[in-house]
């Protein structure tokens, strides 16, 4: 991987670039649109995005000993809902070979240890 992160506000210029809205009005469609997706899954809704992927909360069981990382001490978990994303196939298809790419461009990597196409 790269290591790059894009954040929101470099995503409202990207948009800005494409159509000419209005930045204020592109980060407030985004926000909306995060937040509409927020609400969704804290009522338990699935939200799919077709191309895109789908949004749902998963549960995860509690636990009495699980331990704290940070300190190691040993703490009771509830049980509890997690966010997740599951990427559609278009996703899929587009970031497949990403990794593979960042090997190749890797420094240290042989040519003979590139895989053949």
């Amino acid at each position: 991987m790269t290591g790059k992160k894009i954040t929101k506000t470099e995503l409202v210029d990207g948009v800005y670039e494409k159509t000419g809205i209005i930045r204020k009005d592109i980060k407030t469609a985004l926000d909306l649109a995060f937040e509409g997706i927020k609400e969704a899954l804290a009522g338990g809704t699935v939200v799919e995005l077709r191309g895109f992927g789908t949004f749902e909360v998963r549960r995860r069981k509690g636990r009495q000993k699980a331990r704290n990382p940070k300190t190691g001490e040993y703490v009771s978990v509830t049980s509890h809902g997690i966010a997740a994303f599951r990427p559609g196939r278009e996703m899929k298809q587009a970031v497949w070979n990403v990794a593979s790419e960042d090997a190749e461009n890797a420094p240290g990597v042989l040519a003979s240890d590139k895989p053949a196409r």
